[in-house]
């Protein structure tokens, strides 16, 4: 974010006062914010790669996420290895659409920031807190968004007062709406959402939220250019995320991959009956 500087980080951190390190941040080291930066005077911006399609499905006993593996820059692929959904903390979870550069360090932030104010109260951020917080950074990135290099999250968790699965969406201005069984973000999620209307249903099981999940970005890709299909050659499947009352992990490899070959078996065989 920046050249490096040394900062006595403790006594920094003791004097701000605040459980907010985005705002300490804002206060010692403005300049180190992704979106403290200074824009370009005049000119046309750079093509900067684009992170594009996220869904998140609420089930029985949680939340999924998952978002494709493909950035582009322009017309071009930049790359086909991206990773779009992270962890945010225990019990949450945080995908990116838009600007990848920015969107990264954002995400990165929003960790950190989670992190110092447990370490700071004692006690974990509630979700609606969480949530909160993840708008009042990407508003901090609207005058970047004004030129062209906007972030638009997508966020979930699961709820321990509420014992549900939650999902969040967020426009360039910060807005946060929180959103009813499942939701997309990105350049494909009109084919996403639609998919997931018709595949989504209540009190669907973990798996079967993923299989539903795999599904609509295989849509979106149908349609997107975008967005990132399974990659049977590269063996490439979506990265996702599950969220319940045990905590948040990342669905393996050897998961996605039953899934996906499913998914594309079942379609070849609709596809030879057309």
């Amino acid at each position: 974010m920046g050249e490096h500087r040394h900062v006595d980080t403790p006594a920094a951190v003791a004097a701000a006062a605040t459980a907010s390190f985005s705002e300490h941040l804002a206060q010692q080291r403005p300049d180190l914010l992704p979106y403290g930066r200074a824009l370009p005077v005049g000119g046309a911006m750079p093509e900067v790669p684009h992170a594009t399609t996220i869904v998140a499905v609420t089930f029985a006993g949680g939340v999924l996420m998952a978002g494709d593996r493909r950035a582009t820059m322009g017309t071009m692929i930049a790359s086909r290895h991206i990773e779009k959904v992270f962890p945010a903390d225990q019990y949450s979870v945080l995908g990116i659409a838009g600007t990848a550069g920015i969107a990264l360090d954002i995400t990165k932030l929003f960790q950190v920031e989670l992190e110092h104010y447990e370490k700071i109260e004692g006690t974990l951020l509630s979700l609606d807190g969480k949530a909160n917080r993840l708008g009042a950074m990407v508003r901090g990135n609207l005058p970047m968004a004004l030129q062209g290099l906007a972030v638009v999250p997508l966020f979930a968790g699961f709820d321990t007062v509420r014992s549900v699965g939650r999902v969040f969406s967020y426009d360039v201005t910060g807005g946060r709406y929180e959103e009813l069984e499942h939701h997309t973000v990105g350049s494909g999620s009109v084919f996403a959402r639609g998919a997931l209307k018709k595949l989504w249903k209540p009190n669907l099981t973990e798996d079967a939220a993923l299989a539903v999940a795999v599904e609509s970005l295989f849509d979106a890709s149908d349609d997107d250019s975008a967005t990132g299909g399974p990659d049977m050659v590269r063996r490439l499947w979506p990265v996702v995320y599950s969220v319940t009352r045990v905590g948040a992990r990342k669905v393996s490899e050897r998961e996605l991959a039953a899934v996906v070959e499913a998914v594309v078996a079942q379609r070849a065989i609709l596809a030879r009956e057309a």
